[in-house]
């Protein structure tokens, strides 16, 4: 779960949205990689005391969350990771995990490898994502229509925002056994929403109804995939998707990027939501 930006939460829904994303949960143990600008707060460490404590893990996603792709050289990254690592190592939950903002790793082979050297050297190892999804699209949508319509009924969101994540999982799970030979843990991108807060019980029951088991995510973590480090520029996009691209054998299934508001646009706009 990425970036912990409570503040977006409508202001008369932030206390109820922390205490049901902690309650959808229940003992499975997420890792929360936070943007240190979000929670270098008291708001932000009151949440990040509370995940340590319910046993869930914090990693590092940059204290500014600034994309490689946007005007950021590669020393100003590397001090954003490092401003990072201080507001966090406090924390009971901190592991030194580290996750790209927009899982970009570097446009170039030259910054690619400069990254995985520096966070190697500061003992960091890539919190990285097997099922990528556009959760960060339908919770802004989402937003936007409360903003317009107060009374208007969230739960519209609810199915719409289950069967994206399905496909999604459904592909990533496909594309793995295509190219691995077999299924693997997967770490799937969902972010501290309002969104989630809603509906990640749901999501969560929906995947044990179709036969998936869900996981602590050090135990995801723990398979011998997540050390793997393809050989793909620009990189980064979903460990599987960049295995597959490695490859040069599954060109016409990947996108790019692999997810992103414009394939889930249609589908939005076609229901009215």
């Amino acid at each position: 779960m990425d970036d912990v930006r409570w503040q977006i939460i409508p202001e008369e829904h932030r206390s109820e949205a922390e205490e049901r994303l902690l309650t959808h949960l229940g003992k499975t143990r997420a890792f929360l990689f936070a943007i240190g600008q979000s929670v270098d707060n008291s708001e932000g460490s009151s949440i990040l005391k509370r995940w340590s404590a319910a046993g869930h893990r914090i990693g590092n996603h940059t204290y500014s969350h600034q994309p490689l792709f946007r005007k950021i050289t590669a020393a100003e990254f590397e001090a954003d990771i490092l401003q990072n690592d201080g507001v966090l190592r406090s924390y009971s939950g901190f592991r030194k995990w580290f996750r790209f903002p927009a899982l970009n790793e570097g446009q170039t082979r030259e910054l690619r490898d400069r990254f995985r050297s520096f966070l190697a050297k500061h003992g960091y190892r890539n919190g990285a994502v097997t099922i990528d999804a556009s959760d960060w699209y339908y919770n802004q949508r989402l937003l936007a229509r409360l903003k317009q319509e107060r009374g208007f009924d969230v739960t519209l969101y609810r199915q719409p925002y289950l069967d994206h994540i399905w496909d999604r999982a459904q592909f990533y799970d496909q594309l793995s056994r295509d190219v691995l030979g077999r299924g693997v843990p997967h770490t799937l991108l969902i972010h501290y929403n309002m969104l989630n807060a809603l509906f990640l019980g749901d999501l969560l029951t929906m995947f044990r109804s179709k036969g998936w088991g869900v996981i602590d995510a050090e135990e995801a973590f723990s398979d011998e995939v997540f050390t793997r480090q393809p050989d793909t520029v620009p990189a980064g996009q979903s460990l599987i998707w960049a295995l597959a691209k490695e490859t040069g054998k599954f060109e016409v299934r990947l996108r790019y990027p692999g997810e992103d508001d414009v394939y889930e646009k249609p589908a939005l706009d076609r229901l009215g939501l």
